[in-house]
């Protein structure tokens, strides 16, 4: 073998030649050498396109993730090392000297944001109009097939540019680290809906439609602690009364009421509910977001607030903020409060701000369709929704339903009604600023003409029946009159049209039918025609009310009967004695608040109601 690699300058050389025996050695030495460089080339050239696809993925989700408004600081005691993989560490608390900052996004994921958000606005205002558009093209002769085809590819083209913008905020959310810190947690969350995920998720206020779900309502199932539980179709709801009784409902007389029907589910779906609910039209949220955000940050940064999405029956998620003061000294922290927002109020902005000044743990959720809740706010979407806040309160935060007080504001009084009607174990129900029934105030607004129309689109679609629930709840009640109330109040600045009265009465009339007879229903609507407290002490004084006697009276009763609603003392009473005992009565359940109907309440008169 080695003479064939002997040396050929030289025929006469007969030495073995060393140096072809070296490179034929180096040669098959450097064979596996190759093969292994080879093997590490495509190893690293899949690993690079595994890093590509990674990289793409990356940026699609870039894309198509939620708009990022606003990054929290983490407490020191809150900081933990990130359990997400792949974020870098110096992005995982990127402001630790300023207790929070709004979201800074790159030049172009803003401009980007600013034309999108511009063409959401031109899409409201367009589909808010399109009956008077689609009236006046129609008029002009715009809806031929001629006029429609250039249109449509206006409007693709439209479309085309609007996605392009989009991919390029995409680019630039891709090109900024706090973004994609925030999407890895996003998508890690979603991956595992774990408590460190979560807890770094909360560090930052974002679209809520991409929040997770916390908590669904059929959970409680689940767990067999359910009272049984809402089907899909939704909770129950007391059902109105036909209006005309006695007819029979035969298939000609639906066919005459057809076109009736018709009406006023258009009226409902479309003028009605827009009227009734303004805060979940989008243009007003759009307006409102600025101050939405700086409530929201407010409760999150001061109040150690835990925002949460809630699954409803119906599907609709609920927007929530749990404030929990169990673990501070004040004892009222161990009751927690649910709001019910008015019906252009929000958690962020609305009444929750009362019980958490006077030191109550405080569950604040959003109507469906106003902000982070999606949805339309119809009377049964309310009630869903209500059921799974107070599940939510019961079976994930631990409060027991003696433990939970309803405050309500205005409109919200349908849904903290509907909760102690079907919760008869809640501690409490206070009504700020509430009515009785919808239609009254609804015919108000309304021309006389159509009174027919009005009163039968509220009784089918729009039904708050206030009054009717609350006399099935047999606990404690307070409600307060607004003395200026300017909105529940069937005549301007006449007090005894407050619809807060026939609140009162109609559930003291439940409650004491013998005591607010004749001359205990008179007694009680003078007293409620004082329009201030000096008014109210006279009318209080004329009748000699004995507070110690009218005590005795209820709490002899309650030993011998039972605390069961409706009661019957007063039957072998005296006149002067069931004046008396009104007056009590009325003083007890109802407290004035001299202040228009949108001034919030302090405090000091948010107190508990009174009980036996």
């Amino acid at each position: 073998l080695i003479s064939d690699h002997c040396c050929t300058r030289s025929s006469k050389c007969r030495k073995p030649c060393s140096r072809s025996a070296e490179t034929v050695s180096t040669r098959r030495e450097a064979e596996p050498v190759r093969a292994d460089v080879e093997g590490t080339q495509h190893l690293s050239g899949l690993g690079g396109a595994a890093a590509r696809a990674g990289a793409m993925a990356k940026l699609l989700s870039c894309v198509l993730g939620p708009r990022l408004y606003k990054i929290y600081r983490e407490r020191d005691s809150e900081r933990a090392p990130s359990s997400v993989p792949g974020t870098p560490t110096s992005v995982t608390n990127p402001h630790s000297s300023s207790w929070d900052t709004y979201y800074q996004p790159r030049a172009l994921e803003k401009h980007a944001d600013s034309i999108l958000a511009l063409a959401s606005v031109f899409w409201s205002i367009s589909y808010y109009s399109s009956p008077f558009a689609f009236f006046y093209l129609y008029r002009k002769g715009y809806l031929s097939l001629s006029k429609v085809v250039p249109f449509s590819h206006y409007a693709g083209t439209l479309l085309l540019l609007l996605a392009g913008v989009a991919c390029l905020r995409g680019i630039g959310r891709w090109t900024n680290p706090q973004y994609r810190q925030f999407i890895t947690i996003l998508e890690a969350t979603h991956r595992n809906h774990s408590a460190e995920n979560k807890r770094q998720l909360a560090n930052y206020n974002f679209d809520f439609r991409s929040w997770p779900v916390d908590f669904h309502w059929e959970e409680p199932s689940s767990r067999k602690e359910s009272r049984g539980g809402p089907s899909r179709q939704g909770v129950a709801l007391l059902r109105p009364e036909p209006l005309h009784r006695g007819t029979a409902d035969t298939f000609l007389n639906q066919v005459k009421k057809l076109p009736c029907q018709i009406t006023s589910y258009l009226v409902a779906h479309t003028l009605g509910r827009r009227m009734l609910y303004p805060g979940s039209v989008y243009l007003l949220q759009k307006a409102l977001m600025p101050v939405l955000l700086q409530g929201q940050a407010r409760l999150v940064e001061e109040c150690h607030g835990r925002r949460a999405k809630l699954l409803a029956c119906d599907g609709n998620e609920i927007d929530t903020m749990f404030v929990d003061r169990r673990g501070t000294a004040e004892p009222q922290g161990q009751k927690l409060v649910i709001c019910c927002e008015g019906n252009a109020g929000f958690y962020e902005v609305g009444c929750v701000s009362t019980p958490l000044e006077a030191g109550y743990s405080v569950l604040g959720w959003n109507h469906p369709g106003f902000a982070g809740s999606t949805g339309v706010p119809f009377p049964q979407n309310e009630a869903n929704a209500m059921d799974v806040v107070v599940q939510f309160a019961i079976h994930r935060l631990g409060f027991q339903p003696q433990d939970i007080i309803l405050y309500a504001w205005s409109i919200g009084g349908f849904t903290a009604t509907w909760a102690a009607m079907s919760y008869p174990d809640i501690s409490a129900v206070i009504l700020d600023a509430s009515f009785d029934d919808l239609v009254p105030l609804a015919l108000k607004v309304m021309p006389d003409s159509w009174r027919g129309l009005v009163t039968r689109t509220v009784r089918q679609h729009l039904n708050l029946n206030n009054a009717e629930q609350l006399c099935r709840y047999q606990g404690p009640v307070l409600l307060i009159r607004r003395t200026r109330d300017e909105i529940i109040t069937t005549v301007p600045e006449e007090i005894m049209s407050n619809r807060g009265n026939d609140l009162l009465l109609k559930l003291l009339q439940h409650r004491y039918p013998r005591v607010m007879a004749e001359e205990g229903l008179r007694v009680v609507k003078q007293w409620l025609e004082a329009s201030s407290q000096l008014e109210e002490a006279s009318i209080y004084s004329r009748w000699e009310v004995e507070e110690d006697w009218c005590l005795s009276v209820l709490r002899s009763y309650q030993a011998e009967h039972g605390p069961e609603f409706p009661w019957s003392v007063g039957e072998d009473m005296s006149a002067d004695g069931r004046r008396q005992l009104a007056l009590f009565l009325a003083q007890k359940h109802l407290n004035n608040f001299e202040a228009t109907h949108c001034t919030p309440l302090p405090a000091q008169n948010f107190q508990m109601p009174w009980h036996l």
